[in-house]
């Protein structure tokens, strides 16, 4: 049962990443597609380590770490991002 449970985890993680690839393709603005992507990239990465820690319990305080990571890695990744794209910094 938990392999099955895992096993899905993992499939989940790999069509959001293959989701979040898709809007690349668009012709919609790069912020869209920056948001896009790195939205589905983090939830399917997030999905993927759910899957290991079904998988691999005993390495629960790295997953654990690693999930933790990608959630705020990637938050402050988006909106240095967003930042950088705009044409008026206002501390400049």
């Amino acid at each position: 049962m938990i392999d099955g449970i895992s096993t899905l985890c993992i499939a989940i993680g790999l069509i959001f990443w293959l989701w979040g690839t898709w809007p690349l393709l668009g012709s919609r603005s790069v912020l869209f597609k920056l948001h896009s992507l790195s939205v589905a990239d983090t939830l399917g990465s997030m999905a993927i380590v759910v899957g290991l820690l079904l998988q691999i319990p005993r390495e629960w305080p790295l997953l654990i770490l690693a999930l933790i990571s990608l959630a705020i890695w990637n938050t402050i990744l988006g909106y240095v991002l967003a930042y950088c794209s705009t044409e008026d910094h206002p501390h400049d």
